[in-house]
């Protein structure tokens, strides 16, 4: 799996995994997570737009994928094999991974709970004053909480980036069959895990794209949802960018002193927004905490 270093798509081939499972009962529990979440990967570029609920289900495979990894890092024979070659090397290469992906989380969950107290804010400003020319103080501080979102997702994917890259240096040890599927196991989650915190990225990021007989561009299949999707000029948007698009329409409405302004096309956008924002940020919670059960699996090995 290869991840742009640019924050403007994904490069995906289609690839799936096949692990001896005769080795071990739970890798075959692992190679059918793994393959679900190459299904989802492949499904980016293709013709099927990535939609909020596509990556809530993408954040739930990935969790009971890690629920999986967990069961066969705790199998006596994988945490002896692990212990015994070149003291713990493996675990030590996995650990290191885990820190950039636990931080990359963390990054994430920090956008999602700002983004959605500024939503909320502007929910109840909205209720209170509706079109009130004192609204448009909330919509530019929810402008700019969208700019230090968007800043922060560059930086984000470029630390995604170096994580993979730090992955694919990892040397190639010499090792037996069994030790051989682990390592396999161990780099393939952790690129499938940096695939799935990209794409939320880059959803939250909310570019728009023009489209055009032929085809969408790969940001617009991330970004446009089958449901709550809005177009306007020819450009289309997910939830996150026609909040935007609604919010600078309600902001001209004020700053004319319009006296027939409507919230409720606004209201509608930011509900939809707050409870896909929530949604994710349920799935994500559930994530970090594999991630850290994950981590201290391993750690708890090289203490043996």
């Amino acid at each position: 799996m290869e991840i742009s270093s640019s924050s403007t798509g994904l490069q995906c081939p289609i690839r799936s995994i096949s692990l001896p499972s005769r080795l071990n009962p739970q890798s075959i529990k692992v190679e059918a997570e793994l393959n679900k979440l190459k299904a989802w990967e492949t499904s980016l570029v293709s013709t099927t737009p990535l939609c909020a609920e596509t990556v809530r289900t993408s954040l739930a495979g990935l969790a009971e994928l890690y629920v999986c990894v967990e069961d066969l890092i705790l199998s006596p024979v994988t945490q002896q094999a692990l212990l015994q070659h070149q003291n713990g090397i493996i675990v030590e290469e996995a650990l290191e991974g885990s820190i950039g992906l636990l931080d990359s989380c963390s990054v994430v969950r920090d956008l999602l709970a700002m983004m959605k107290e500024h939503v909320q804010d502007l929910e109840s400003v909205l209720r209170r004053k509706g079109g009130d020319l004192s609204v448009g103080s909330n919509i530019d501080a929810y402008m700019c909480c969208r700019k230090k979102v968007k800043k922060e997702i560059g930086k984000g994917l470029r630390e995604l980036k170096k994580s993979e890259n730090r992955i694919r240096s990892n040397p190639l040890f010499d090792l037996n069959q069994y030790l051989s599927m682990v390592v396999r196991v161990l780099r393939e989650v952790s690129f499938i895990t940096i695939s799935v915190l990209q794409s939320i990225m880059l959803f939250l990021s909310a570019p728009a794209s023009r489209t055009r007989p032929g085809g969408w561009s790969l940001i617009s299949k991330l970004v446009l949802t089958r449901q709550g999707a809005s177009k306007r000029g020819g450009e289309i948007f997910n939830e996150v960018g026609s909040v935007d698009v609604v919010l600078k329409s309600l902001d001209g409405s004020i700053r004319s002193n319009n006296v027939k302004i409507d919230v409720q096309p606004t209201m509608q956008r930011l509900q939809a927004l707050d409870a896909s924002i929530e949604g994710l940020k349920g799935r994500l919670d559930c994530l970090f905490r594999q991630l850290i059960r994950n981590r201290v699996s391993l750690l708890n090995i090289l203490a043996q």
